[in-house]
């Protein structure tokens, strides 16, 4: 008899359904889904680095996202549905009240972004994360030991802390904090309300400071001293963490009209949409995976004999059964990395962008199919003329942090840099040094790893960027002297996540019984080219070099 396990993977844009049958491994259905109110730039002041999204563009995408896939899957399929899992973006935490409901879905909090999800790019909480870093750092017991020693304005409690500073009226409504992922899961479970509410491993122990060895969170002293505002909150979130193969709980009778499933359909225990990834992507020691998209996040695993009581420096966490249960999971990435090309896209195409918006000669229609039309073709045209530039042609060097910095070693307050820029530079050679520079701040991340003695062997690459783009991954292969392979899968965050929900759905026993039928295979590989390779070694020190000059130290 056929089963089938549903994967929801919440991205920044949209939300992607992914339909698959669990005995085979086989992707019956997709259907995609963009957020509306997102999609209009609504809640987001770029230029402040706020970024929220509205609970709404959630609930209903989802209920789009699934009933719109059941028109693409075979009759009869939703009824065999056997369970379901959910990926997010993180750390983007909400503020519930004491039923449990989310602010922005009352009448009174509609329109106000703090009492919206803090989208994980929020990067308005840098001064409260230094706060947390300096308290951590100062205290008997430093609670960031197992988070890379720093804590980002990424990050749950930053983000809580300035919320509550900046908004009086949500401080006093809010009576928790929820992360995205855990929301997801308690939402469609009817386990929202905070008697109910249980939390994945996943955000707590990479984003919420939680540690078994402490017994949870840190104490509720450690956030007093921090401010006041925080008094309790510790208190009130649960302090018992699940892995991700475990039941969350059932699919309410409410939800399961709204998504056309069983009533009673077994949830898994939500995670961040990388973590997910990785486990279609069948990591383990040594392997590192690379989620590419608007910016990157970087998975591997270390077994409990490696980690031992090693505390990895600059990375995004350390959990135990974050990724997979057994294994300690390991987080880093990047703030930006297609971010970087989509804002230079922007800036290249600005000129055009408001001749066409502005004339009076053209419907609003035509605008917007011209100005789709610059967008999709810029980036092609501009890797096509770039590839065609000589490694070291140019004097242009580049950083990645236009989103600030988030591994190695969180920062962001520093920003991007460019240097080396003449008369005759021109739009495909600075397009270059962009692409090098995301890549030469992958191999920090990958450096990093080693450094600290974690073995990273080779790399498997899954999201948008590793699918389209032959130049970045051919440019990133030759940067990091090491093979890439790239995933089959168009949706390898989703594929995780209906793996685990064929765990809970009762199809597989564990998660590596569940990846050997369901993971994905392997479409393509990257091979550095020697020469190149060599060539890049230069280059990247002169990336180190101007990074080390926009952190305060000296340009030689």
């Amino acid at each position: 008899m056929t089963s089938y396990a549903l994967g929801l993977d919440y991205g920044s844009d949209s939300v992607r359904a992914l339909l698959v049958d669990a005995l085979t491994g086989k992707e019956v259905a997709t259907n995609v889904v963009y957020y509306p109110r997102w999609k209009k730039g609504l809640y987001s002041v770029p230029a402040k680095d706020q970024f929220r999204q509205h609970p709404l563009d959630y609930l209903e995408s989802l209920e789009q996202v699934v009933q719109g896939l059941w028109a693409q899957a075979p009759a009869g399929a939703a009824a065999k549905v056997v369970g379901i899992g959910f990926d997010t973006t993180g750390s983007t935490p909400i503020a519930v009240d004491r039923d449990g409901m989310a602010l922005a879905l009352k009448p009174e909090f509609a329109e106000n972004p703090n009492a919206m999800f803090v989208l994980w790019k929020d990067h308005t909480a840098i001064k409260e994360a230094q706060e947390i870093t300096a308290a951590a750092n100062s205290a008997k017991e430093n609670y960031l030991k197992y988070e890379g020693g720093i804590y980002s304005s990424e990050w749950f409690w930053a983000k809580t802390l300035h919320v509550l500073r900046e908004d009086a009226s949500v401080a006093k409504a809010a009576y928790l904090w929820v992360e995205h992922c855990d929301w997801m899961s308690a939402v469609i479970t009817g386990t929202t309300h905070p008697s109910k509410l249980r939390m994945g491993r996943c955000a707590t122990g990479h984003k919420l400071m939680w540690h078994e060895s402490w017994g949870g969170y840190p104490p509720n002293e450690f956030f007093v001293g921090i401010d006041p505002l925080l008094d309790g909150l510790r208190d009130r979130l649960p302090a018992e963490t699940f892995t991700s193969d475990q039941t969350c709980g059932s699919l309410t009778t409410e939800w399961a009209g709204l998504l056309g499933l069983p009533v009673g359909t077994p949830v898994s225990f939500s995670a961040f949409d990388c973590h997910m990834g990785a486990v279609a992507a069948n990591v383990k020691p040594g392997v590192l995976t690379k989620i590419m998209g608007t910016s990157t996040c970087d998975i591997t695993v270390a077994s409990y004999e490696d980690i031992g009581d090693k505390c990895i420096r600059g990375i995004c966490g350390q959990v135990d059964g974050s990724v997979t249960p057994g294994l300690v999971g390991l987080e880093a990435g990047q703030s930006a990395f297609g971010d970087l090309y989509a804002w230079f896209k922007n800036v290249v195409n600005w000129p055009a962008t408001q001749l066409v918006s502005s004339s009076s000669l053209l419907d609003e229609a035509t605008k917007q199919k011209l100005i789709q039309e610059f967008e999709d073709k810029t980036i092609v045209a501009l890797s096509k003329a770039a590839s065609e530039v000589a490694v070291g042609e140019t004097s242009i060097t580049a950083l990645d942090w236009v989103n600030g910095r988030r591994t190695p070693d969180a920062d962001q307050s520093v920003t991007m840099a460019i240097t080396g820029l003449k008369m005759g530079s021109d739009a495909p050679q600075i397009f270059r040094a962009l692409v090098e520079a995301t890549a030469f701040g992958a191999r920090a991340i990958i450096e990093r790893f080693k450094q600290e003695g974690v073995a990273i062997d080779s790399v498997v690459a899954i999201g948008g960027i590793s699918k389209k783009s032959d130049f970045v991954m051919q440019t990133c292969a030759d940067v990091w002297n090491c093979p890439i392979e790239v995933l089959e899968s168009e949706q390898s965050c989703a594929l995780g996540a209906a793996i685990f929900g064929a765990v809970v759905g009762g199809v597989y026993p564990d998660v590596a019984s569940a990846q050997k039928v369901m993971a994905s295979t392997v479409c393509k590989t990257y091979k550095p080219n020697a020469q190149t390779a060599a060539a890049y070694e230069s280059l990247y020190q002169k990336y180190l070099t101007l990074g080390a000059f926009v952190n305060g130290g000296s340009l030689k």
